[in-house]
Formats: structure tokens, sequence, C-alpha cells
């Protein structure tokens, strides 16, 4: 492993310094999902592939706002997340964001297949039950 890979801690109230491999390469801090969409008469469906964090807020919010405000605008969007490999808050923050730029037009946006790394954050933080859920949940 490369010196540049390792960050040295301290560890308290032992005193021990102890090598640590960093969890986070700076290409991974930075990664946009995949966001890609179709419309099917009044369903938008996107399907993000990726991390659900919040490096996907930027290319999420851009495709439902010119969805928003395209002619007619859906009356369902459908997010596909089984190639959601990760979730952190910030990905729940994207999604409740997500909610609320479309409720003002009675839009429903359904998670569809999501995958245990979404599905279990929503459950402990209260939020699995603000969105319909459509296809296969993983079992918790």
């Amino acid at each position: 492993m490369p010196a540049d890979d390792v960050r040295r801690v301290k560890c308290r109230p032992l005193g021990k310094t102890v090598d640590m491999e960093e969890s986070i390469t700076p290409e991974r801090a930075d990664a946009e999902p995949e966001v890609t969409h179709e419309t099917d008469g009044n369903t938008a469906r996107l399907t993000v592939t990726g991390e659900l964090t919040d490096a996907a807020r930027r290319p999420l919010v851009r495709v439902v706002t010119d969805l928003l405000l395209s002619q007619p605008s859906p009356a369902r969007i459908e997010l596909n997340l089984s190639a959601v490999t990760f979730m952190n808050s910030a990905g729940m923050a994207v999604l409740v964001q997500l909610q609320r730029l479309t409720a003002p037009r009675g839009i429903d946006v359904v998670l569809v297949d999501p995958p245990a790394a979404v599905v279990r954050p929503l459950q402990l933080s209260g939020l699995w039950l603000r969105f319909p859920i459509e296809g296969a949940v993983p079992e918790s």
C-alpha cells in the first residue's frame, strides 16, 4: 500500500498511533451517478445508477425540472433505483426534494425496485412510508 493512501490516527485513550487506509478516494467523493430518463405517455421513468448521495442532487433535480417545464408535464415520475449501490442521508434529502418539487402539481414520485441500500435507510429514518414503492423490495 503506497504511503499516500495511509493516514496516521492517534487513538484515545491509549494514545497509540495506527495506520488507517483512506475510505473515500477523491474520485469517489465527487462522482455523480448516471441518471437516464424516458417518457411514456404521462409517465416519466428515471433510472439512477451508482451512489445516491449529495452528488446525485444536481443531475436528478435537472432532469425533474426539465420534465416539470415540459408540456404536458408527466402525471407520474418513476425512479428506478435497482442499480443504486449506496445511499446516505444526503441521498434521502434528494428524494424528499424531488417529492417537494412535484407535490404542488400532484405528481407522484414512485420508487421502483429499491435495493436494500435504499430500503434500509428509508425504513430507519421513517421516510419509508412517505414514498409509493413498486417492484421487488428486499427483506430487512
